[in-house]
């Protein structure tokens, strides 16, 4: 018999976003039970659905789980009650309890008032100073003992994003992904969208990968760059690497960019365009030395655009630049990422999934890629908000690059 209940709340556009049905599957998926005690449907277009439910189940574990759960798709205690927290009860570790973050935009109350919680993003600890009545999130390793932890479920709401009732690429298409989506008019869609944001002066953010190079994409992304379209640059040693080669050698991977053919001890390219930029002593110095005159991350560099590049155990090298502590890494792209609108993650698997760890839900997320498995992930792992379109990375810049430059 289901002894232990909570009564919760939703509110919001619940029915045409799916939120209910989700709710209720999420209820008996779990192994709880429900009673909706009351619900008001909205009317109009732009009323909002309001419903009331008692949430069951056998364990308090059990309600725990399902409770936590609901929370991500927008439910609220009815209970009330401000949030709670416990000391942290050693450096880099939580209480057993702590709340887990989502992505999405959050609230919590304290002294009877919701407050915001800065710096979503998902997967992290949310810490309170109730002198100053303020709420902000912070990664496991960063909490020092004896920080106000928040735990439990009292007093957290999570505010769902809406449904956009408008028709662009962002609203029709979805995490599912599939390879006969209608590709050009979904990249004049992404266009569209590029050029609003930097019309309003948004920031626009871009993670490659060496794919880019090998496809003979790295001049169509070099081209955004020049126009103002990049504003930060996410990656990794491989794409630094292999742009300088192409740019020292016309090379990728040893293979000619403009023959598609294997040039005579051109395995060997990668490692001396490396060597070249580790001899300038990074790359900025090898542009201001003449070294490096073409490509992707000469012209980041000459724009000024903020670019982290993120190592790998597998890295040869690496280039100097490549942040090889990964902690630290994590850190600047966390940094990188604030106030950033709109994300092209295009053929980097790795970098994709740990950029959309530190994106909100509200950021506008395009994962571009071969393998349909990277937006699966992607979606897995909690960045839901990203759209998908399966392709090589050369058709997709070279037809972005057309509308926009």
């Amino acid at each position: 018999m289901m002894s232990l209940s909570e009564e919760i709340t939703l509110r919001g556009h619940i029915i045409d976003s799916w939120t209910l049905p989700r709710v209720f599957d999420a209820i008996m998926d779990l192994g709880g039970a429900f009673e909706v005690v009351s619900i008001d449907v909205g009317r109009h277009r732009d009323e909002p659905s309001h419903a009331r439910m008692r949430v069951s189940a056998p364990t308090a574990d059990t309600l725990a789980a399902i409770i936590t759960h609901l929370q991500e798709l927008g439910a609220e205690l009815v209970s009330g009650g401000d949030a709670d927290t416990r000391p942290a009860p050693k450096d880099g570790a939580l209480p057993p309890d702590f709340y887990s973050t989502t992505n999405l935009r959050t609230e919590v109350r304290i002294d009877g008032q919701w407050v915001p919680v800065d710096g979503t993003e998902m997967d992290v600890a949310i810490l309170l100073d109730r002198e100053k009545r303020r709420a902000f999130t912070r990664p496991m390793i960063d909490v020092r003992r004896g920080d106000p932890v928040i735990v439990g479920h009292a007093g957290i709401r999570v505010i769902p994003l809406e449904r956009r009732r408008d028709t662009d690429v962002f609203s029709f298409m979805n995490s599912a992904v599939s390879s006969e989506k209608p590709k050009k008019l979904v990249i004049h869609e992404i266009a569209r969208e590029m050029r609003a944001i930097k019309s309003r002066g948004g920031r626009i953010l871009v993670v490659a990968g060496p794919a880019i190079v090998h496809s003979g994409a790295g001049e169509y992304l070099a081209r955004l760059i020049r126009q103002g379209y990049v504003d930060v640059l996410f990656g990794g040693n491989a794409i630094a690497a292999h742009d300088v080669e192409a740019a020292l050698f016309g090379t990728s991977l040893g293979v000619s960019l403009d023959s598609g053919t294997p040039v005579e001890g051109g395995h060997r390219h990668h490692m001396r365009a490396i060597n070249s930029i580790r001899l300038a002593g990074s790359l900025r110095a090898a542009v201001e030395a003449g070294t490096l005159t073409r490509g992707v991350m000469y012209e980041a560099i000459t724009r000024g655009i903020r670019m982290v590049l993120a190592g790998s155990v597998r890295d040869d090298g690496p280039i100097p630049d490549v942040i090889t502590d990964m902690l630290a890494a994590q850190r600047e792209m966390r940094e990188a990422v604030q106030g950033v609108e709109l994300a092209l993650m295009i053929a980097s698997m790795l970098h994709s999934i740990a950029t959309g760890n530190l994106l909100p839900a509200s950021v506008r997320t395009v994962a571009v890629d071969i393998n349909p498995a990277v937006v699966t992930k992607l979606a897995d792992r909690g960045s839901w908000q990203a759209v998908g379109l399966v392709t090589d990375a050369e058709p997709f810049l070279r037809e972005l690059a057309g509308q926009l430059v």
